[in-house]
Order: C-alpha cells, then sequence, then structure tokens
C-alpha cells in the first residue's frame, strides 16, 4: 500500500506537468494535482509509519481513517458515474431556444473546449434550423472580449445567421449562465408577442406560466450533469442536454474538477 500510495503521488505531479505544458500554469484547477501528490505522499508516510509503530497505534485509529476515506471515494465514485450516465446518453431533440455555454477564450479566439461546443452548436442548427441559440458567457479574467462575442463571431463566420442568435455576455458561472440566459429568452418571446396581435399575446402568457418554451443547454460531455440540474434549479422545465465532445488530454482533469463542483453546487443549494 505505501508503494501505490507514493506512485500515485508521483503521478499526480507527471499529470500536473502534462496540464502545464499542454494549456498552461493558470489552468482552472491545475493545482489541486500537487496537492493531491501531497496528501498522498502524506498517507504513504502514515501507512509506513502504522506498518512500524502497530504495536503503538490502537487498532481504531487506521480503521477510521480507511473508513472516512472509503466513504469519500464512494461518494465520489456515484458522482462521477451520474456525470457518465449523462454524458453518454443525451440524445439531442428539438428545441427552441438552445442556450450555448461559454468557456475560456484566448484572446479573441475560443479555446479548444469552447471550439468544441460551438462545432456541435454549428451541427445541432443544420439539423434544427430553426431554433435559436442563446450565447452565454462573460469577459473573465484574462480574457480581452466577452466568451459570448468569440462565439458570436466563430458561428457567424461558420454560416450561422445572426437571426439565429442571441448573445448573454454578463455571466460568470454556470448558474450565472443559465439564469441570464433565461431572462434573455423570456425577454426574446415577450417582444415575439408584442410585436404579434391579441391572441398571440394571451398564448405567450400562457406558456411563459408553464414554462411551455422548449429549451436546450449545450456544453461539455462532463459539464452537462450539473448544467442541467442548475437549468431545472432555475425553472427551466425538462431541459434539452446537447453533448459536446471534451478536451481528451484534459479528460481526467476535467472530470475530477467537474465532479467537485457538482459536490460543491449540490451542498450550496445550486443544483
Amino acid at each position: 500500500m505505501f508503494w501505490i500510495l507514493e506512485g500515485a503521488a508521483f503521478l499526480c505531479l507527471v499529470y500536473y506537468g502534462v496540464i502545464v505544458i499542454y494549456s498552461g500554469a493558470a489552468t482552472s484547477f491545475a493545482l489541486f494535482w500537487p496537492a493531491m501528490a501531497i496528501v498522498f505522499a502524506l498517507l504513504g508516510a502514515g501507512v509506513f509509519a502504522c506498518g512500524r509503530l502497530s504495536w503503538r497505534i490502537p487498532p481504531w485509529v487506521p480503521v477510521s481513517a480507511w473508513t472516512v476515506l472509503g466513504a469519500i471515494a464512494v461518494v465520489f465514485v456515484v458522482t462521477e458515474a451520474l456525470i457518465g450516465w449523462k454524458a453518454l446518453f443525451s440524445p439531442a431533440r428539438a428545441t427552441e431556444y438552445l442556450i450555448v455555454l461559454g468557456a475560456g477564450v484566448r484572446g479573441e479566439e475560443p479555446s479548444n473546449s469552447l471550439r468544441k461546443r460551438l462545432d456541435k452548436a454549428i451541427e445541432y442548427v443544420e439539423e434544427y434550423p430553426n431554433t435559436v441559440l442563446v450565447l452565454s458567457g462573460g469577459r473573465g479574467p484574462g480574457e480581452e472580449i466577452s466568451e459570448a462575442r468569440v462565439m458570436f463571431d466563430y458561428l457567424s463566420y461558420n454560416g450561422v445567421s445572426a437571426a439565429n442568435m442571441l448573445i448573454e455576455d454578463q455571466s460568470s458561472d454556470t448558474v450565472e449562465n443559465i439564469a441570464f440566459s433565461r431572462r434573455v429568452i423570456e425577454r426574446q418571446e415577450y417582444n415575439k408577442a408584442m410585436a404579434a396581435q391579441a391572441l398571440l399575446q394571451d398564448n405567450y402568457r400562457r406558456r411563459s406560466e408553464n414554462d411551455r418554451v422548449r429549451v436546450g443547454v449545450l456544453t461539455s460531455n462532463y459539464h452537462l450533469f450539473r448544467a442541467e440540474a442548475i437549468a431545472r434549479k432555475q425553472g427551466i422545465v425538462n431541459p434539452v442536454g446537447v453533448a459536446a465532445p471534451g478536451d481528451r488530454v484534459l479528460a481526467l482533469h476535467l472530470w475530477v474538477r467537474e465532479g467537485l463542483a457538482v459536490l460543491k453546487d449540490k451542498f450550496l443549494g445550486r443544483m
């Protein structure tokens, strides 16, 4: 067990190096891996000490420690299983509005993760041309323009009509992505109703009361479980999930980070 834990610590440091080389030291949550290397190294040292000093350590100490660690592991594995199930089994369906969640940008260019989401959005509107894309993402630290504007420019360049896009560029996290996008959708529906006859205005009021406008959320596959849960928490009934492929090199990092984010948002009541 000692060598397994010390090996895990070494692998965490190696993977941190891969992340830094591939996407930079400023990658979100990257310091998690050297932190885990320290944790594994300390656990290994603890196992080594227990082996040498077993006659001086009460049996309940290692039993309690392994029980707590085992419970944490079970919770995390179940969370990752839920994330994986949603990522693998979310067939796309037609929607009236599809919220496309932003990701990091580099200067005025989409990151690899964001590009994959946008390419998926292009595929989606080709299949469902009547869908309006709600491009959601504000301007983050170190970004020259908002993610939503980068998304709009990329989609426009690739042939998506401006009439099929709405911009939400004030959000800074997933909860705000969904909440602010819903406001954009409601405003769009209201404007459509105001431009129509009284019958359509009545129809709008009935639809808004029952949330019958079909809304989808497009994001990376690992992020879909949390995005849908937040959408439901924000009052969107039966959101349609559309999964874009994630970054293969950063897959382990992104899935681990997402698992912890799900637990945090669940604890905070955000999903």
